[in-house]
């Protein structure tokens, strides 16, 4: 990519000058530029001669590997350069890492700015999306440059065209663009795509949001290239511009949360059945013909199954390290649902999961000074599978139902509009959550578009009811065998919190009012009350104005 973006630069009529540690990727560098065009760009040797030859203030770029590879690159170069000079980092780097880095270059006097590029190699060369951040003195000086070398659709587009954001991109980001095309008169559509690259390929779930006129005449195209179910295409108009990402989002809250689930039936089929890979690949290929019906299904019983293709010996699952990765839409899923006031328990614990799992060497050193059960009951194996398939069931329909809560208050809040049934039947086919359970969902709220929890669903209600103790009975052999089932009993803690009349949020108030006058309401008359709970507590005057700042978070 840096070869790529430094020929950027020089096409750009910018004089460069490149540096490696190979001095054969500097000399296919600059032969690429002499073959095309005689592009402004020079090769050099050394860090010293490297810093020599670009003119003052030097603006240098690194495009290395993220981490130590590039604290190494910046002790080189820094040496040689003097106040005024800027680093730009182009890698993918953690936050903390750049704000350190520009903290310990700042005694220097040398500015340093964090910039992400995406775009891959085209894009490097042709124009990626630059995000810099930084001090705004050294952007005025880098600003000639990047407006130049970045991507430039929208200067060759005409008033009434569109561009269509496939990616998994913030609402608010999606909404901003919006705004500035349409003084240009160009329509813009954040459009979530679910399904990896397969369902790219073959046909996606695809979740537009954006003008109506864009999607009009998208639709022809978009309808077509879905993916296709026994009812239609799993797309269809989602609402404005965000509320695709939004819908995307979620998607991929309710896919983390899903994916803990069944890594959490997974372990209690190996660590408390004692179950062999194909054991339970055989398990989730069963449960796969019936309710369970699923693609995150499908894919965990085809990789318990697969021989390791290094070694030879074994499976391939259990050679890879339980550290699992994200991206991002996860935590931004946790997040809106605290932002909309919306619980989403089972979302939060698998986004928890993820952070421990990566902390493996604290597990390792925690594992031989914090013990687990001395004991564990002994329990039929085929009951426990058998409840697990209940429980997995049951887990799930909590999971879409905070999912799907989570779209409904957006949906309430922003004034989208957006068609839960329709939603699930974007999800039908194609996307990663596709599963047979959403014929279920679509039918539910299809039938009642005000439907306020999927729980309540005269359906699923009796689904939930039905697998209530066998849930139950898995959570507490969990418990009581020491073995983690965070996502399981997070949802059956939704199950149970929201089906009760009453819950121990009345102590939890008073304690609010005890400590900070927040006020309480009463079950037997209507207003905001305070009460003096000791001598020492006093008149809080008027009681609507401790109760504002609540009332404005909660409309």
């Amino acid at each position: 990519m840096g070869q790529n973006f430094a020929l950027n630069m020089a096409s750009k009529g910018f004089s460069v000058c490149v540096g490696n540690r190979s001095p054969a990727k500097v000399d296919l560098t600059v032969q690429r530029a002499k073959d095309e065009g005689n592009l402004p760009l020079v090769g050099s040797t050394s860090p010293a001669e490297f810093i020599s030859k670009i003119a003052k203030p030097r603006k240098v770029i690194i495009l290395v590997m993220a981490g130590k590879p590039v604290d190494e690159t910046i002790a080189q170069l820094s040496e040689h350069m003097e106040p005024g000079d800027i680093i730009v980092d182009g890698g993918n780097e953690w936050l903390n890492n750049s704000i350190r880095r520009a903290e310990e270059l700042e005694p220097k006097g040398i500015h340093f700015v964090g910039m992400g590029i995406s775009g891959g190699e085209e894009g490097a060369r042709n124009g990626p999306s630059l995000m810099p951040g930084g001090p705004r003195e050294a952007y005025d000086q880098l600003e000639p440059i990047i407006m130049k070398c970045a991507a430039q659709l929208s200067e060759h587009m005409e008033p009434g065209d569109i561009i269509v954001d496939g990616g998994n991109e913030w609402l608010n980001n999606s909404i901003r663009r919006a705004e500035e095309l349409e003084p240009k008169g160009i329509h813009f559509v954040g459009m979530g795509i679910s399904g990896g690259e397969e369902g790219a390929r073959n046909g996606p779930s695809l979740m537009p949001g954006g003008p109506r006129e864009a999607y009009d005449q998208l639709e022809p195209i978009i309808m077509k290239c879905a993916a296709q179910v026994s009812d239609g295409a799993c797309t269809g108009y989602v609402g404005p511009v965000g509320s695709g990402n939004y819908v995307k989002m979620v998607h991929n809250g309710i896919e983390y949360g899903d994916m803990q689930l069944i890594a959490e039936v997974y372990d209690v089929l190996r660590s408390i059945v004692g179950m062999s890979n194909d054991e339970m690949s055989k398990t989730f290929a069963k449960w796969n013909e019936g309710i369970l019906d699923s693609y995150l299904i499908e894919i965990t019983y085809k990789i318990l199954a697969k021989p390791d293709d290094v070694t030879g010996e074994g499976y391939v699952v259990d050679y890879v390290l339980d550290k699992t990765g994200s991206k991002g839409t996860g935590r931004w899923t946790v997040q809106e649902a605290a932002e909309q006031s919306v619980a989403a328990p089972t979302l939060a614990a698998a986004l928890d999961s993820r952070y421990i799992s990566s902390r493996k060497e604290e597990r390792v050193a925690a594992s031989k000074v914090l013990d687990g059960p001395k004991e564990t009951p002994n329990v039929s194996k085929f009951q426990i599978i058998e409840d697990l398939e209940a429980a997995l069931y049951a887990a799930k329909i909590c999971s879409y139902a905070q999912g799907m809560g989570l779209i409904k208050a957006a949906s309430d809040s922003k004034d989208w509009n957006i068609d839960l049934s329709m939603c699930a039947k974007m999800w039908k086919g194609g996307c990663i959550i596709r599963a047979k359970l959403l014929d279920k969902i679509q039918a539910a709220f299809s039938s009642n578009p005000s439907l306020s929890n999927l729980m309540v669903d005269p359906a699923f209600a009796t689904e939930l009811n039905e697998r209530s103790m066998a849930w139950r009975r898995i959570i507490t052999l969990c418990v009581a065998s020491g073995v983690s089932c965070p996502a399981l009993c997070a949802s059956l803690n939704y199950f149970d919190s929201y089906r009760r009349e009453s819950l121990p949020a009345n102590l939890t108030q008073a304690q609010r009012d005890f400590f900070g006058g927040h006020t309480y309401e009463r079950i037997d008359r209507e207003g905001p009350f305070h009460c003096a709970w000791t001598d020492a507590h006093k008149a809080i005057g008027d009681i609507s104005e401790r109760t504002a700042g609540e009332k404005a978070t909660r409309d």
